[in-house]
């Protein structure tokens, strides 16, 4: 059962074919009732990383090393979160109120605020990628920072309502459960301790974690009147960015 869910989960998180997910039916009723499975998938990704990380720093230098991670960890999510992310900033940036917020968040143009945020994130993560010293330092702060992600997504489906009915509204729905947020928990704790020994990186990952989540939460809660699936899939990449800026 447990296999099940996190196969769908890559399926919907990832453009992995590993089963077929479809939002247009009941399969994402199922899907968010597993959310706090995301943590494992959010390992996943990191794991699959490491390849991309081993060959890019051995054929290439630095900065395109980064490049090229940057552009592997975007592409394998199917550019949805990156996407979110200009969604996001679109929407924050637009004066009007929340009526006029959905339409530009729900708008498939990209404004400029969009378009200087996927550019800032790009460079950013290119940039913070490159600055890493060491291949095993940067793996395990990826690995962190995946799954650190992941878990805060989940922690927001907690902790918020969705800003109106959707997608995102079964996720914060069906994870309003105190069980479900100390599996997901624990799930994390489990998966860090897997991971090693660097405590200080643990420490400074998930410090940072916690705080992009309920800042995010505080900017979408004021602008739009709560989260939504643009603001989750953009979560994932700020929370990614700053957990690796934070252990370079």
């Amino acid at each position: 059962m447990v296999i099940k869910a996190v196969i769908e989960i890559i399926s919907f998180l990832t453009i992995v074919p590993v089963s077929k997910f479809s939002s247009k039916n009941n399969d994402l009723e199922n899907l968010s009732k597993n959310m706090y499975l995301f943590p494992i998938v959010g390992a996943i990704i990191g794991i699959l990383s490491i390849p991309i990380v081993i060959i890019s720093f051995y054929f290439f230098n630095q900065l395109i090393a980064g490049f090229l991670i940057t552009s592997f960890l975007i592409i394998i999510t199917g550019v949805h979160h990156t996407d979110a992310l200009a969604d996001f900033a679109d929407g924050i940036m637009v004066k009007g109120n929340k009526e006029k917020k959905y339409k530009v968040i729900h708008d498939p143009r990209i404004g400029s605020a969009g378009v200087v945020a996927i550019t800032s994130y790009f460079i950013g993560m290119t940039v913070t990628i490159s600055s890493y010293t060491g291949i095993e330092r940067l793996i395990v702060s990826l690995l962190l920072s995946e799954i650190i992600a992941k878990y805060v997504m989940v922690l927001q489906a907690f902790f918020s309502d969705s800003a109106w009915e959707g997608y995102s509204s079964l996720f914060t729905k069906n994870m309003k459960s105190k069980r479900k947020i100390i599996i997901s928990t624990i799930i994390t704790i489990i998966l860090i301790i897997l991971i090693g020994q660097i405590t200080q990186l643990i420490i400074q990952v998930f410090i940072t974690g916690i705080v992009c989540c309920f800042i995010i939460i505080y900017v979408s809660k004021k602008n739009f009147g709560g989260v939504t699936g643009d603001v989750m899939g953009a979560t994932n990449e700020i929370v990614r960015l700053f957990c690796l800026i934070s252990t370079t």
